[in-house]
């Protein structure tokens, strides 16, 4: 080989080295970078020169050129990328639900430093207090403020469970922004990505870098997938829809609940629309959702995956309360009675059966299925109380009896005892059902309020308990005259009377529930009011023990899910077991999934990180290939000036 030819050996020796070491020297810069790939330079030989075409030979008679930067290659393992990718979006998912229900613990615990557990249980106090001497003002007192506290206590605890559900939507709002932007920034950085290989002379590593941080982030995020095209471009699927395709990037949108102020991510793409008066589209997002909520959450289904998922079940789709928790439900063994498989079907046909079933939406809510168990728990206690009350207050029923009442019989007769049956009641609308309950009118009677209604403990804000009515009264009188014959008489008289205002409607304007909840006005004013006087004087043992006995009695359960049946009193115990339990599976399965991601980084690292050791031994022998390049050049120019300078002359 020529001399000169030499120098080209050298000089691509040299040329190399000083690359390799550059690219050495910013892997151990950015060893603490996150989202940073090891680069590694990766060279080839020269094209050869041929001096001679020896069809006999091996080989052609050639000479070379050195070596020559072929590329700086970007590590990467996208088997490793894609399982880790899965694996935290899988993760991110139980640590969201964990967080909620410690948060959810934490407000159940404490109320202000006092458990609410312990309000339930001075209630139940002040009641057994009542059963020892129900005549006292002191121990109805005592039951009032009780009961006031734990209207007033139940309260903040909705009220913070409500609070946490805007805390999320408002979490919510905050990852789609966040999902959206990142959209856009792989937008922008498969242009800049493109542009720069376009040449295949040039690698746009840390571009590509902050892709794939943005993918890894997107990731936790959502249920997503990937794949890059020939030209360097990464088109991204978010629950199967195309996200990031091309040059565009298909943004979620936020349909907003006029009535909660929830939020729903869809896909404008995929939803119908009108044109308003002022030129705003409004969304039917029916089928447009980006989350199918309704799916059973399974990691075999893959269903489990991504942090935002997580949020939209937890906080649900509006304020539950006791009306969530069906008691009668469609079970497994009834649709196979029924012969039908699609589940649209089924739930229509448990309906036109007069079934209901047990909203799968609120059992897997967090917030909301909490929400309606605690609110169960004091719609319980309060229609309980009340109705105890209301029966002593002088309960009679469409179709009932009563006996002991007053009567004056026909003339000629003299009634011993008598029993009124009461046979019907109509209503200038009509007639009542049989088992209805009513009230004759009887301002200041026993357990009566002033304008002559049975007096109730707890009370709805914005309904009335009892309506005034007119009607007929129809009932029959059984007596023993004094003769001890059986006598009947048939009467009818005019009466004004109450109706118990039922618990019916769309809203919750008519419910006893936390919301719509408050004690009795007149009642903490006045205590004595309750008197547990009767009109003979004696106290009224009975009432009071029955409002005792309500508090042991086992017949309520959690949810329709739920057979275990408690007392008042161990109801909210049960129902803060039962989130400690569910957030302790939540968080082991947390920390199990923890452990699967740490192991995937792990392996993912082995690949992409940066080892100081390892770079600070490529240092050395690239700085030694360069003092090696530097010596063959320094070498031949010797040769050349020894030719030049001694042989030439």
């Amino acid at each position: 080989m020529p001399l000169m030819g030499n120098l080209y050996v050298g000089a691509s020796g040299l040329q190399n080295s000083q690359n390799a070491l550059n690219t050495t020297a910013h892997n151990l810069s950015n060893i603490d970078t996150v989202g940073y790939t090891r680069q590694q330079v990766q060279l080839s030989a020269k094209s050869y020169v041929t001096l001679a075409v020896n069809p006999r030979a091996v080989n052609n008679k050639q000479t070379g050129l050195g070596v020559e930067y072929s590329r700086v290659k970007h590590i990467r393992d996208y088997f490793l990328d894609k399982t880790y990718r899965k694996e935290s979006g899988r993760s991110m998912f139980y640590e969201v639900s964990t967080e909620v229900f410690e948060e959810v613990e934490s407000q159940l615990g404490e109320m202000n430093g006092e458990a609410f557990q312990t309000t339930i249980a001075d209630f139940w106090t002040s009641i057994q207090e009542l059963a020892k001497d129900p005549a006292s003002s002191v121990t109805q007192g005592l039951l009032v403020q009780k009961a006031s506290e734990l209207v007033e206590r139940a309260s903040a605890v909705y009220e913070g469970l409500a609070s946490y559900q805007d805390n999320l939507n408002t979490q919510i709002r905050n990852q789609v922004e966040k999902i959206n932007r990142y959209g856009k920034q792989i937008v922008e950085l498969n242009e800049r990505i493109r542009a720069i290989e376009a040449g295949g002379i040039e690698q746009a590593n840390d571009l590509r870098d902050a892709r794939d941080q943005l993918l890894d982030e997107l990731a936790e995020m959502t249920s997503m997938s990937f794949k890059e095209d020939l030209y360097g471009a990464v088109s991204v699927q978010i629950e199967g829809v195309d996200f990031v395709k091309g040059d565009s990037c298909y943004e979620i949108a936020l349909d907003v609940d006029p009535s909660t102020g929830f939020y729903t991510p869809f896909w404008p793409l995929n939803a119908s629309y009108r044109i308003l008066d002022d030129g705003t589209r409004e969304y039917n997002i029916d089928g447009a959702e980006v989350f199918d909520l309704d799916r059973e959450i399974s990691s075999d289904l893959n269903t489990d995956i991504g942090g935002l998922k997580s949020m939209l079940l937890a906080r649900g789709d509006h304020r539950a309360n006791y009306t969530d928790m069906d008691v009668n439900i469609c079970t497994q063994s009834k649709l196979d009675a029924l012969k039908l498989e699609d589940e649209d079907e089924y739930f229509e046909k448990c309906e036109s059966n007069g079934m209901k079933y047990y909203n799968n939406e609120i059992s897997q809510s967090i917030l909301m299925n909490v929400q309606a168990e605690f609110d169960q728990l004091i719609h319980n206690i309060v229609t309980k109380v009340n109705g105890i009350l209301a029966d002593a207050a002088g309960a009679q029923t469409v179709g009932g009896s009563q006996s002991g009442v007053s009567y004056t019989p026909a003339a000629g007769t003299d009634a011993v005892e008598a029993t009124r049956t009461v046979t019907g009641i109509t209503l200038p609308e009509g007639a009542l059902p049989a088992g209805t309950k009513f009230w004759i009118d009887e301002p200041g009677g026993y357990l009566r309020a002033k304008d002559g209604s049975p007096i109730q403990m707890f009370e709805k804000i914005t309904t009335a308990g009892y309506r005034k009515q007119s009607g007929t009264v129809t009932y029959d009188y059984t007596y023993t005259d004094a003769n001890g014959n059986q006598q009947t008489e048939t009467k009818t008289e005019n009466v004004d009377f109450w109706l118990y205002e039922e618990e019916a409607g769309p809203g919750t304007d008519s419910l006893y529930t936390i919301s719509n909840l408050r004690i009795n006005q007149d009642l903490m004013q006045e205590p004595a009011q309750l008197g547990f006087r009767l009109a003979d004087g004696s106290e009224d043992i009975k009432t009071a023990e029955a409002l005792k006995d309500a508090f042991t009695e086992e017949v309520y359960t959690l949810n329709p899910n739920v057979k275990k049946t408690t007392t008042f009193v161990d109801y909210y115990t049960d129902l803060v077991t039962q989130i400690g339990n569910s957030g302790k599976v939540s968080r082991s399965i947390y920390t199990n999934q923890e452990s699967t991601v740490e192991a995937v980084e792990s392996a993912r690292q082995q690949v992409v990180g940066v080892s100081s050791d390892e770079e600070l031994s490529n240092m050395i022998k690239f700085q030694n290939a360069y003092n090696a390049a530097s010596r063959y050049i320094n070498v031949v120019s010797e040769m050349l000036e020894h030719i030049i300078n001694t042989l030439g002359m």
